[in-house]
């Protein structure tokens, strides 16, 4: 069982012994809109509802070096002008069948410095595990100008890809990590985890899935070791996480486990195993490089990378290029009432 308690244990430990391996932040929330440039480019709107963080260069189409277009960043290192995206949470009332949006809770890593935090989620780069870099043995290589890659997907109806994962919070306690939505409710919020694979085959900054350009060695939940990468995707890149906690409690007045089905749901409303993350690196110069080369380095920016407060992190903005009411209690999703229409459509001509 992974609690949150037990991660305070080991990162106590970590402080006493020294022992850290990787980079660990907060980002707060950029923008909420149906834009998807990893899966969608171009798509105005995208199919369903994100939470994005990171960089201003955030937009429909998004090609080449996106660190060199962007002036700020809602991210803690102010270095990393990276995009990191998901799905947004919903819930669904069980009595009327309304949908309502559920915020992500402001982020508040375990080591501090995120005061000021809008939303967001914690991101990990992690070198090999949290108490070991292993860098004698396999450097990690960063990633170029360009790349991106996607874990998990919407059309995933039975058990996702490994470390894509729920938590049921209860107080400070995160609960059992399952693979899909959990069955009760949880009084202090769910708590969501997307690893990304660590092998890339050094060739392709994406392809035709977001995925085939990458392999998962990672085969267990948690932050373990990733074994050796094999020759079809040789280069081990930083094992790019992270975490988010929702503030589903505000909704636990409206439904009953022993009567109702779970009524979380992401905003494209398939089951939780479709769970998925997107990722496009934007960090600037070698930043990223200088701090996976730095021996068991964790949270600090490991000698070589800017902080920025969150206060300052926070002003950081994109304009809304959808244009569409996403709060409030509504009868469709995003999108859903478009696309229904759009069917009608196409059958009505057929």
């Amino acid at each position: 069982m992974k609690t949150f308690t037990s991660a305070l244990a080991i990162l106590a430990a970590f402080l006493v012994d020294n022992s850290y391996a990787g980079l660990r932040f907060p980002c707060s929330t950029l923008t909420t809109q149906r834009l998807d440039p990893a899966a969608q480019p171009g798509a105005l709107p995208s199919a369903h509802l994100h939470m994005i963080v990171g960089g201003n260069a955030f937009n429909a189409t998004m090609l080449g070096d996106v660190g060199e277009r962007a002036t700020c960043t809602t991210c803690q290192m102010a270095d990393d002008f990276s995009n990191y995206w998901v799905a947004h949470m919903y819930f669904k009332d069980p009595k009327n069948g309304t949908y309502h949006i559920v915020k992500p809770k402001p982020v508040q890593p375990l080591l501090g410095g995120s005061n000021g935090a809008q939303g967001g989620l914690t991101v990990y780069y992690t070198q090999f595990d949290l108490s070991k870099d292993n860098l004698a043995k396999q450097p990690i290589k960063a990633f170029p100008p360009g790349f991106r890659m996607t874990v998990g997907s919407p059309t995933v109806t039975n058990k996702p890809h490994a470390g894509l994962s729920y938590q049921c919070m209860a107080g400070q306690n995160r609960g059992t990590i399952v693979s899909d939505w959990p069955k009760g409710k949880c009084t202090n919020g769910i708590f969501t985890t997307h690893h990304f694979a660590p092998c890339w085959d050094g060739k392709n900054l994406d392809s035709p899935d977001h995925q085939s350009h990458m392999y998962n060695t990672v085969t267990s939940e948690g932050f373990t070791n990733a074994p050796t990468c094999p020759a079809s995707h040789p280069v081990r890149v930083p094992q790019v996480t992270f975490e988010i906690e929702w503030d589903t409690p505000v909704f636990n007045s409206l439904w009953d486990p022993a009567k109702d089905k779970n009524p979380f749901m992401w905003s494209f409303e398939g089951t939780g195993a479709g769970t998925h993350a997107d990722y496009m690196f934007g960090w600037k110069g070698d930043a990223l490089q200088k701090a996976m080369d730095k021996s068991e380095c964790f949270y600090d920016g490991c000698g070589a990378i800017k902080k920025q407060a969150m206060s300052v992190a926070g002003q950081c903005t994109v304009k809304n290029f959808v244009n569409e009411k996403i709060d409030g209690w509504s009868k469709y999703l995003p999108g859903a009432e478009a696309a229904m229409k759009a069917k009608v459509k196409r059958e009505f001509k057929a």
